[in-house]
């Protein structure tokens, strides 16, 4: 069984950073990508960032020159770095992990619980 928490969430300051963590534990093989979603009250989940097992980034427009998506295979730990944080950044920010399980596995796709960010002086 496979479980996924993300952390990092909390008050910041226009300007500052955070640094979310999902973090996996349980049986994992590989972990073959990651996409961080977040959602604001009254609005819709967007799409944030993803990497794929390749490795290579994608981010949403307002995301790029300012956030940065990593996977620490070692620590089966995907991470959000958010730099210059903006009031519009506020929400809850939720993981998705695709693992494979076991080397004979198909890989699927595993969600955390969400992680709020407010970002207000």
């Amino acid at each position: 069984q496979v479980r996924v928490a993300e952390s990092g969430g909390d008050l910041v300051q226009p300007g500052g950073s955070l640094r979310l963590a999902c973090a996996a534990s349980g049986s994992i093989f590989k972990i073959k990508g990651m996409k961080w979603y977040r959602q604001a009250p009254g609005l819709l989940r967007e799409l944030v960032a993803v990497v794929g097992s390749d490795g290579v980034p994608d981010y949403a427009d307002f995301a790029k020159g300012r956030f940065t998506i990593t996977i620490d295979s070692a620590e089966n730990t995907g991470y959000l770095i958010m730099n210059n944080l903006k009031p519009e950044d506020t929400a809850d920010y939720s993981c998705n992990l695709n693992i494979q399980p076991y080397p004979a596995s198909s890989p699927l796709d595993y969600w955390g619980q969400g992680t709020q960010v407010t970002v207000s002086a």
